[in-house]
Parts: C-alpha cells; sequence; structure tokens
C-alpha cells in the first residue's frame, strides 16, 4: 500500500528497505561490501548523469543554453565525486580483493550499460558495443535508441547550424572551424562560447574518471586480465585519449 505524502516516512519514500537489501555479498569476507557498494553508487549516479544529460540535450536543442549549463554542471559534479570515489575503492588491497575475486564470476564493469549509454548520449557512439547486450534484451533496446537519438555533440552540432554556422556534412574539420571562429570572436557568440566551455567540463571531467580508474585497477590487480574476460589496465589505457569534443581541445593550439 503506497503511503500519502501525510504518513510518508524517509524510509518509505527512498524505498530504503529495498535499497538497502541490494547488498548481497557472496562471500563471508569483510571486504566484499565495499566492492558492491561502490559499485552500486556508481550506477545511481550514472542514472541521475544519463537524467540530467537527457534533459540538457533536449535543451540545447531549443537554443535553451543557461538551463542547459546547470544540467551540465550537475553532470560534471557528479563525475567528480564518482572520479574521488576511486579513492575509497583503493583502500582495497590486491590482498584483500583477491580473497573474493572469483566470486565475480564472469561480471564486469565493462559490461555496465549505463556507462556505454553515457558514452552514446555525449556522443562516442561505437555501435559494436552493442554485440556485448541480448539482441532481444532491455539494455539492447535501450543502447539501440540512444545510438539514434542526437547525442550532446550533435546536439551541440545543429545549435552551430541554427546560428548560421555551415557545417556542410558535419565533418570534423567543418566543426572545428566553426567553434574556432566561435572563439576568436567570443563576444559576438558569447552563448555558444559558454557552451562549450560546459561541454569541455563534462569531456575533461570523463578523461579525469578514465585516468583514476586505470590507477585504481593497476593499484589492485596490476596487469592481470579483469573478470568477464576483459583485457584490464591494458583496455583502460587505450581509452584515455577519448575524447566527446576533440575539436574543442585542437583549437586552443590554433587560437
Amino acid at each position: 500500500m503506497t503511503a500519502t505524502p501525510a504518513g510518508m516516512t524517509y524510509a518509505h519514500y527512498l524505498h530504503l528497505e529495498e535499497l538497502l537489501a541490494a547488498q548481497q555479498p557472496l562471500s563471508n569476507l569483510h571486504d566484499e561490501m565495499l566492492f558492491i557498494v561502490i559499485h552500486q553508487t556508481k550506477e545511481l549516479w550514472m542514472k541521475q548523469m544519463l537524467h540530467e544529460l537527457r534533459f540538457a540535450i533536449g535543451l540545447v536543442g531549443e537554443d535553451r543554453f543557461a538551463e542547459a549549463y546547470k544540467a551540465l554542471s550537475r553532470v560534471g559534479r557528479i563525475q567528480s565525486v564518482m572520479t574521488l570515489s576511486w579513492d575509497v575503492l583503493s583502500t582495497l588491497t590486491p590482498v584483500d580483493y583477491l580473497k573474493f575475486r572469483d566470486v565475480l564470476g564472469t561480471s564486469s564493469g565493462f559490461q555496465s550499460a549505463q556507462f556505454r549509454e553515457f558514452e552514446y548520449r555525449l556522443g562516442i557512439k561505437n555501435d559494436s558495443y552493442l554485440a556485448h547486450y541480448p539482441a532481444d534484451g532491455d539494455e539492447h533496446a535501450r543502447l539501440r535508441q540512444a545510438l539514434e537519438e542526437p547525442s550532446l555533440r550533435e546536439a551541440s552540432h545543429s545549435a552551430l547550424e541554427r546560428a548560421g554556422f555551415d557545417l556542410g556534412d558535419r565533418s570534423d574539420e567543418a566543426v572545428a572551424r566553426a567553434w574556432l571562429q566561435v572563439y576568436r570572436d567570443s563576444d559576438r557568440w558569447f552563448d555558444l562560447y559558454q557552451l562549450a566551455e560546459k561541454l569541455l567540463d563534462v569531456d575533461d571531467a570523463l578523461a579525469g574518471w578514465r585516468h583514476k580508474h586505470v590507477l585504481t585497477v593497476e593499484r589492485i590487480i596490476g596487469n592481470k586480465r579483469g573478470t568477464g574476460g576483459s583485457a584490464g589496465a591494458s583496455y583502460l589505457r587505450s581509452t584515455l585519449d577519448k575524447r566527446v569534443f576533440p575539436e574543442l581541445w585542437a583549437l586552443r593550439t590554433d587560437l
């Protein structure tokens, strides 16, 4: 029975009974609880980031930039919290982790559909990752939808076009030229200039998260293969140069 607002309790509102029952260690080892809580918390934060990101994309599509800035700033703050959480996980020593690692089986953070959707919604759209999710499953459907809908990157390109910039076929070169014009005349294009800096904030925070992830994995398992057959730290290192908005990074050299 659903409680009315007048009879609502803190535990009722937050569904704490279900939430706090979701931590189910498979071993009797003390440190497994930390591993579970850290990763469940990250999934909750990713849910919020996706909520904000979808909102921001819609706002950018309507040229409501000031409102989009707030949502994007919130995404960046959450990314900072997630990056700091690696420091908590790094209190798990290699000896501690190896004692319960076997209970993880084939599960791996590589399988996080929310993180993959976050990349897609930003604009890193590699459809090869769909193969890791059952074609008839909800995760596959959500990722397919994210691939087909405008990303933050694509929404920013549309904003440039509405402002009068000719992006042609939206080649990387055309996009780079447009953003360079915005920066060279930032007073005229101040709204777009501010938008670009917010986009770079999110990209910067994602790069920081990736870097700290690699360090944490190396600290705990070195260069061992990851669970689920992933390449572990070597794979994570290969992602460090991924950028959602490479043109915004490159134009610094050309200004």
